[in-house]
């Protein structure tokens, strides 16, 4: 099982920018210790960063018959970007959102998500912890679906 790890605009500053808000953690270091989640779990991970709209929109639709689970922190793009979300809808693959911060303790704008009513779940405010959670959920999501499809084969 494939899960693909999409990261936007700015998380390639982490370890840099606003580190009272996001930690001292760089981006690599989030991604490496992801790895060996998956690692041990017998998952596959692949990580993408892009501080361009069009690009994530790009990667997720890439992901439809490639993943079969998106983890996402669309950083800014979470709350103006009906583009992603519509990519999201279309692949019809679990995403899980992701925030290292609890953004309900953020400024009024960063508190409304346009991906969150498409995704599978959000997970924030646990700093980079948020990713190894993330982590859980996905592998049990997609444990339930091979499960679910074992079970649908069995039967028909």
């Amino acid at each position: 099982m494939k899960v693909v790890v999409i990261q936007g605009p700015n998380l390639n500053m982490l370890g840099v920018r606003e580190q009272q808000i996001y930690g001292p953690m760089k981006l690599e270091d989030i991604h490496r210790q992801m790895r060996l989640f998956a690692d041990e779990n017998k998952l596959e991970i692949e990580f993408f960063q892009s501080n361009l709209e069009g690009e994530i929109v790009d990667r997720i639709q890439e992901c439809l018959g490639d993943a079969d689970g998106i983890i996402l922190n669309a950083a800014a793009y979470t709350h103006t970007s009906i583009a992603i979300r519509d990519a999201i809808a279309a692949v019809q693959l679990p995403v899980i959102e992701v925030h290292l911060s609890n953004v309900y303790q953020r400024e009024e704008f960063r508190q409304k998500s346009l991906i969150a009513p498409v995704c599978a779940g959000v997970i924030m405010g646990f700093g980079p912890f948020s990713y190894h959670l993330a982590m859980v959920a996905m592998a049990q999501i997609l444990n339930n679906i091979k499960m679910l499809k074992e079970q649908q084969a069995q039967q028909g």
